[in-house]
């Protein structure tokens, strides 16, 4: 099949030395074990978590019982969908009435993006990791009963950042930003503990019901945000993998000779 006329946007964060990384992760590292001075040749080893820039997320990362990424259907990383436009300020909730607002074209199967401006600010800082907005379970209960397969957005992870570690839900009840949850609470005049109750429901609700979490997405998603894509997000073989750095991939043709629909 020719892919002539056919326009490709990249929706990835670059990766490499120091990106971004979530606040209790090691650093990646990047080893040149020969290089063309030494050997005439390159070649790099890598050492990384998964869940660093543009990323899926396996089922089994949160869900015990559940699927490891090598075990989840091919189809599941290809499919026509939407990229939603909901702007969000800092520490802000998307729930289903802003889904519903602008998610008339989603459809069954569909993989569904969300940019909410937050790609912008991707860094090694606070403001990206703590202070971003984030869906709540009222947006996960609708996402389920549009039945789409697989969910993304431009911020740090599935769950608003207090409804993790971030917040009062770290391992042993610790909490990873201390400081971040105090301004919430100044800033809203509301308790962290009341506004997210529940330790990542969002993850919990999308993956027992099979849809997939793309975390960290950015690159060219102005560009193709409010508009009808085919995308691409293959994950490495990687056995009982809990997720995997994936090349996110959005593709449009303006003159309509090539069209996929997408199924569950």
């Amino acid at each position: 099949m020719s892919t002539e006329g056919i326009e490709f946007y990249d929706l990835s964060h670059p990766w490499g030395f120091q990106s971004p990384n979530w606040p209790y992760f090691e650093d990646v590292k990047i080893d040149r074990i020969h290089y063309m001075a030494k050997s005439g040749v390159l070649t790099q080893k890598i050492t990384t978590t998964m869940h660093c820039t543009t990323h899926i997320d396996a089922p089994a990362h949160v869900v015990e019982g559940t699927a490891f990424i090598d075990e989840v259907p091919l189809e599941k990383f290809f499919g026509t969908g939407v990229v939603l436009g909901i702007p969000k300020n800092k520490f802000e909730m998307i729930t289903a009435d802003d889904l519903e607002k602008v998610g008339q074209d989603v459809r069954e199967g569909d993989v569904v993006l969300i940019n909410t401006g937050w790609h912008k600010k991707y860094s090694d800082s606070q403001e990206y990791f703590g202070r971003c907005p984030g869906l709540v379970p009222s947006a996960a209960d609708w996402l389920v009963d549009k039945g789409v397969k697989v969910v993304g957005h431009d911020t740090q992870a599935n769950d608003h950042p207090l409804a993790t570690a971030i917040g009062p839900h770290g391992p042993g009840g610790g909490v990873l930003m201390p400081a971040i949850n105090k301004e919430y609470e100044e800033f809203t005049g509301r308790k962290v503990i009341d506004d997210f109750p529940e330790w990542e429901p969002v993850h919990r609700k999308l993956f027992t019901n099979g849809i997939l979490g793309i975390e960290n997405v950015g690159g060219d998603i102005d560009a193709v945000t409010g508009k009808r894509c085919t995308f691409s997000f293959f994950p490495w073989r990687w056995t009982r993998g809990d997720g995997c750095i994936i090349r996110l991939v959005a593709m449009l043709d303006p003159s309509g000779n090539f069209r996929m629909e997408s199924g569950s």
